[in-house]
């Protein structure tokens, strides 16, 4: 079993800046790649970025150059530093982690999602 725990959403102006961090903890064999969604109202989840365990990137088109995403394998977790925020941006974001967890015989797959964290940009 592998829990997510975000942290670090919130309300803010359009132009301002929030961190989100999200905690994977559990019978981790190993972690690959680690990311951001967001679903605003009305519309669908969508990739927002992604790192993988080698530290390559990937961004959604809206968001590149404003978004960056890093990860701490020690601590198990995943950050998202969101700058120049505007009102588009509002959404929950989630995270997911994807990796292995031990099993009884061999690792096995896991893709675990958070329960999202609200991000609200003002205008």
């Amino acid at each position: 079993q592998v829990q997510l725990v975000e942290s670090g959403g919130g309300l803010v102006q359009a132009g301002g800046s929030l961190r989100l961090s999200c905690e994977a903890s559990g019978s981790m064999f190993s972690i690959n790649a680690m990311g951001w969604y967001r679903q605003a109202p009305g519309k669908q989840r969508e990739l927002v970025a992604q790192i993988t365990s080698g530290g390559n990137t990937n961004f959604a088109d809206s968001v590149r150059g404003r978004f960056t995403i890093s990860r701490d394998n020690a601590k198990n977790t995943v950050y998202l530093q969101v700058n120049s925020l505007k009102p588009e941006d509002t959404a929950v974001y989630y995270c997911n982690v994807r990796g292995f967890v031990r099993g009884k015989v061999s690792p096995q797959p896991f893709d675990a999602w958070g329960q999202g964290t609200q991000v609200t940009v003002s205008s």
